[in-house]
C-alpha cells in the first residue's frame, strides 16, 4: 500500500481497463486506498509513455485545504468539473473516467447502460438513474453472468460487438446494503454519503470478468429494467420503434456518430429482442436472466 501510494503520487500508475490505458496521479489517500481494494487485478499497460488518458485526483490548493478541503480532477491538464468535497475523491476518479470515455472514445457507440454476458451473448440494460440498473447488474455478476460495465455500453464500430469495460459497480442508497447481503463474499470500498447521488458505495469488478476483459461478445437481448417494490418479476416484449428511440436518447455519441451512430443502433435491435422487465426480487430476476441465456 505505502508504495502503491508513493509511486501514484511521484509518476503515477498505468493501468489496462477493457481496451484504455490509465494513467493516474494523485497524493491523496483514499485515492490510493481505493485503487488497492478495488484495483489490485487489473494489469498494468504494456507501453506506458503511451496512454488514452492521463487522469490527476488532488486536494485543492489554498485555504481549502483548511477549511472545508476539496479534490479536483484534471484530465490532460484540463479541469473540466468544479471541485468536489475531499472525500469524494475516489468517487470523483470513478465518475471523471467514465466522462473520459463517453466523451472521447468514438470508436464506439457508447450508450448509457449496463451491460452482462452469458453462454457468449450479452443483455444491455440502459435505463435512466434511480431505475436499478446497477443493482440488478451487481446481483447478476454475483451469480454467473459475466461484468462489461455498469455505466457504459461500447458497441465497436469495427467488430461490430460489445466491448467489455469491467470495472468496479457504482451502487447507491439502500442498493449498498442490499448486495452487501445478497453476496457477502463480494468487496467493497469505502461508503461516501452526501454526494449528488446520494450515499455510493462501489463493488469490485468479478475477478473473471477482469481475467476476460479482451473477450467481446454480439448483443442478444436490451432489456429495459425497473425496480416495483413489492411487484412480481415481469419480462414483457417492448416494440423495436420505442427501444430505438431509448437508445438514441441514452446514447452518449449518437448525434455526433450522425449516420455510423444511427446503423449502429440500427444493428443493435436487428440483433436484439427488447423487453421490459420490472421486479423486486432479485432471485427472481436471476430466474428469468438465466432462463433467457438458456435459451427458454
Amino acid at each position: 500500500m505505502n508504495d502503491l501510494a508513493a509511486q501514484l503520487e511521484a509518476t503515477g500508475i498505468y493501468i489496462r481497463t477493457g481496451p484504455f490505458c490509465v494513467h493516474l496521479r494523485s497524493g491523496l489517500a483514499s485515492v490510493a486506498e481505493g485503487l488497492a481494494r478495488l484495483y489490485h487485478e487489473y494489469p498494468a499497460c504494456e507501453q506506458q509513455e503511451f496512454a488514452d488518458f492521463h487522469l490527476k485526483i488532488d486536494a485543492v490548493a489554498g485555504l481549502r485545504r483548511w477549511f472545508r478541503p476539496q479534490v479536483q480532477f484534471s484530465f490532460d491538464g484540463h479541469v473540466p468539473f468544479k471541485p468536489l468535497p475531499l472525500v469524494q475523491a475516489f468517487p470523483m476518479f470513478e465518475w471523471g473516467l467514465n466522462w473520459c470515455v463517453a466523451n472521447h472514445a468514438h470508436d464506439y457507440l457508447i450508450i448509457h447502460a449496463a451491460v452482462v454476458e452469458k453462454g457468449g451473448r450479452a443483455a444491455i440494460l440502459p435505463e435512466p438513474p434511480g431505475a436499478g440498473k446497477s443493482t440488478l447488474c451487481a446481483a447478476l455478476v454475483n451469480r454467473g453472468w459475466r461484468l462489461f460495465s455498469d455505466e457504459l455500453a461500447m458497441f465497436s464500430l469495427q467488430t461490430r460487438e460489445l466491448v467489455p469495460l469491467p470495472r468496479p459497480v457504482n451502487l447507491k442508497n439502500d442498493a449498498i446494503d442490499l448486495i452487501r447481503a445478497y453476496a457477502p463474499d463480494a468487496v467493497f470500498g469505502q461508503r461516501v454519503s452526501d454526494t449528488n447521488k446520494g450515499t455510493v458505495c462501489h463493488m469490485k469488478a468479478p475477478a473473471e470478468s477482469i481475467a476476460r476483459a479482451a473477450e467481446e461478445a454480439p448483443p442478444a437481448w436490451i432489456i429495459m429494467p425497473r425496480y416495483v417494490a413489492g411487484a412480481e418479476a415481469d419480462l414483457e416484449s417492448r416494440s423495436k420503434a420505442q427501444t430505438c428511440m431509448d437508445l438514441a436518447q441514452n446514447a452518449f455519441n449518437f448525434s455526433l456518430l450522425a449516420e455510423e451512430g444511427f446503423q449502429a443502433v440500427t444493428e443493435l435491435l436487428e440483433r436484439s429482442a427488447c423487453y421490459d422487465f420490472s421486479y423486486s426480487r432479485l432471485d427472481d430476476a436471476i430466474r428469468i436472466f438465466d432462463a433467457l441465456a438458456a435459451g427458454q
